[in-house]
């Protein structure tokens, strides 16, 4: 079985001189096998995490969800790659991927393949496997203060308590490094409309 994922396109002016040590990191976006859209990678409160950031086809739909309440939710800024943990000793993270074309979660894995080249595979119970390679075409994203953020922690410009005593107020963070932007090709400059993951409702809400 081939596993058939929803993910993006070769930006224009892509990343092909990055260097063999960015082989192990799996943040950036990428582009899928079959060219449709491109899935933004980055860490969030210690999991990777993978949501679509560019559609070739804009205003996709969720219509193959088998929650009636999700089948109109954009496929924009869903996830898709869902609280997937570091594997210890080797360079390859397990969690769940969400396929737009069917609906369906599967138990999956993703290992970079050198800098620009990252093999997801996904499992139905454990058995009948099936993969593809997505294709490098944004920059690895550095943490920032919203996906570095561990749960129940503070959040950024909180003071922390003290007892008995009375705390001045935090300086405010800087502003967290803005993701790679998703331009369309033949599009410079295109305005970024996912922007940083880790601050979708959806994977927010999981993540924090």
């Amino acid at each position: 079985m081939r596993l058939a994922l929803y993910t993006g396109i070769l930006l224009a002016g892509g990343y092909t001189c990055l260097t063999p040590a960015l082989a192990a990191d799996p943040t950036g976006d990428w582009r899928v096998a079959d060219g449709v859209a491109n899935i933004r990678v980055a860490q969030c409160n210690g999991s990777m995490w993978g949501a679509v950031s560019w559609e070739k086809q804009p205003g996709g739909r969720d219509e193959y969800n088998p929650d009636a309440s999700k089948k109109n939710r954009p496929t924009l800024g869903m996830a898709t790659l869902i609280d997937m943990k570091k594997k210890p000793g080797i360079d390859q993270w397990e969690g769940q991927v969400y396929n737009a074309k069917d609906g369906q979660l599967y138990s999956a894995t993703i290992t970079p393949a050198g800098a620009d080249q990252l093999e997801i595979k996904g499992c139905v119970m454990g058995f009948l496997c099936g993969g593809e390679t997505w294709t490098r075409v944004g920059p690895p994203i550095p943490l920032s203060p919203s996906n570095a953020m561990a749960k129940g922690a503070p959040k950024p410009g909180t003071p922390p308590k003290a007892a008995g005593t009375t705390v001045a107020a935090a300086a405010p963070a800087p502003a967290a490094p803005k993701a790679a932007t998703a331009a369309k090709p033949g599009q410079k400059g295109a305005a970024d409309p996912v922007g940083d993951i880790c601050l979708l409702p959806e994977i927010a809400g999981f993540a924090h």
